[in-house]
């Protein structure tokens, strides 16, 4: 039983210092989004540069399958309506592959892209890349609001998967205000 209590203290200390070095990497409000280029759950392929002059939320999530991502997904699924009706592209973003992808998107009928981040180089961009251990690597659960010039508009680290979409929602109309559309 002590062995398993240090393992578990041993893990969450991983998983505390895994998360500590990357946040230094994330671009700030203000700057230009990382552009990428990513094949979803119906093999098309997503850039960012696609979505120039229109408000994107890109969504980054640890695991298909898992519970937290499972509801997470559930929550922008439930709320996308909102979302188009303000012409918001919603995009989530995860290390699994497209296959994965596939399952996951039907399972819980996602009318969204999920881009599968197979290289981790979108992840490491944007500075949500994480590991456990060096062995383990994931996305961090973070959001990020694009706004119409390719601009990171708001930045979400501290994300609950059941609150992430509904606090995005209450911040655009905010957001969209303060930034003036394309031209």
């Amino acid at each position: 039983m002590r062995a398993i209590k240090s393992a578990a203290v041993l893990m969450v200390f991983a998983l505390t210092l895994a998360g500590a070095g990357f946040a230094a990497n994330s671009p700030q409000d203000g700057q230009p989004a990382p552009e990428f280029r990513l094949q979803d759950q119906h093999g098309h392929w997503h850039s960012l540069k696609q979505y120039r002059g229109q408000w994107v939320v890109l969504y980054f999530y640890p695991k298909d399958e898992t519970p937290g991502c499972t509801t997470e997904a559930c929550t922008f699924r439930d709320d996308i309506l909102k979302f188009r009706a303000l012409g918001v592209q919603v995009l989530g973003v995860s290390l699994d592959d497209v296959e994965s992808h596939v399952a996951f998107a039907a399972k819980y009928h996602l009318p969204f892209p999920l881009l599968a981040d197979t290289h981790r180089q979108v992840a490491a961009r944007y500075g949500v890349l994480s590991s456990i251990l060096g062995l383990f690597h994931y996305a961090r659960r973070e959001t990020f609001v694009i706004d119409p010039r390719g601009r990171i508009a708001r930045h979400y680290r501290d994300v609950d998967p059941k609150a992430n979409a509904g606090r995005v929602l209450s911040d655009l109309a905010r957001l969209m205000k303060a930034v003036p559309a394309a031209g």
